[in-house]
C-alpha cells in the first residue's frame, strides 16, 4: 500500500511540474523576459525554484499563466 501511495504522490508532483512548464511556455510572450529559445527553456525548467526566490519571476509567471 505504501508503494502505491508513493507512486501516486510522485506522479502528482511530476504532473504539476510538467503542467507548470507547459503553461509558462505557452504564455511566455506575455512576460517581460528576453525572447529566445534557451532563455525560455531555462526559465520554464527552473520555474519551481525561481517562483520561490524571485519576486519579479513570480509576477511574470502570473502574467504567463493568467495573461495579466
Amino acid at each position: 500500500m505504501g508503494g502505491l501511495l508513493s507512486f501516486l504522490v510522485g506522479a502528482a508532483v511530476v504532473a504539476v511540474y510538467v503542467g507548470g512548464i507547459v503553461k509558462f511556455w505557452r504564455g511566455y510572450q506575455r512576460t517581460n523576459f528576453q525572447p529566445g529559445f534557451v532563455n525560455r527553456a531555462l526559465l520554464a525548467a527552473l520555474w519551481p525554484a525561481l517562483l520561490v526566490v524571485n519576486k519579479s519571476y513570480r509576477q511574470n509567471f502570473q502574467k504567463a499563466l493568467k495573461g495579466r
